[in-house]
């Protein structure tokens, strides 16, 4: 059985954003990254995706035409699902796919194209059937897509690089994550960025 990890769908972390620190979709980024590096245990960070999760949705429905608040919804119910884990986490991968399958078929384009990322992540992370969605073949797709339309881009790269990994091709994944670690730097989400390559040194390391 594949591994619910907590990196779970973290997906759209390197994706576009606003400069406005006044616009939704800048606070929940930020909040998201302190809930993600900066939670001191496992009951902290639960509750901090719980809370995020609440106002994400109060966003979103201010502003239901924002596919971008969408595509964080699910990210942020994708990340809630790795902290918690269990039957609990399988119901929140499932309301997060169909979020991004929704954005996927509105406004693909949206953030970068971040809803394949995260769709692709959702694929390879979560268990297949019949327990869950989990399919490789799907997951391929999605995170080839994500790169067509953001090719330099700290998670597709990542995401991909992590899949390659863990299907056995070490010598591509190896390439990707140093694309991932290289990647441009995003001026205003300094944390992300610095968790987002920890995360992928650790990567390198268990491969090399």
């Amino acid at each position: 059985m594949k591994r619910l990890i907590s990196s779970l769908a973290m997906a759209a972390l390197g994706m576009s954003s606003t400069s406005y620190a006044a616009d939704p979709l800048h606070e929940i980024q930020k909040k998201w990254a302190k809930c993600q590096y900066q939670s001191k245990d496992k009951d902290n960070q639960i509750y901090c995706f719980e809370n995020l999760i609440d106002i994400n949705e109060k966003r979103l429905q201010e502003q239901s035409e924002r596919q971008d608040l969408k595509v964080w919804l699910a990210i942020n119910k994708s990340s809630l699902a790795g902290a918690k884990g269990g039957i609990v986490a399988l119901s929140l991968v499932k309301e997060a796919k169909k979020l991004l399958e929704e954005v996927i078929e509105n406004a693909p384009e949206t953030l970068d194209g971040s809803a394949y990322t995260s769709l692709g992540s959702l694929y390879y992370k979560v268990p297949g059937w019949p327990i869950g969605f989990g399919d490789d073949k799907k997951a391929e797709q999605m995170l080839k897509k994500a790169l067509e339309i953001n090719p330099t881009g700290i998670d597709p790269n990542f995401f991909y690089g992590d899949f390659l990994a863990e299907e056995g091709d070490e010598q591509q994944a190896i390439v990707y994550l140093n694309k991932a670690l290289n990647a441009p730097a995003r001026l205003d989400r300094p944390l992300a960025d610095r968790g987002r390559k920890e995360e992928i040194a650790k990567r390198l390391g268990e491969i090399k």
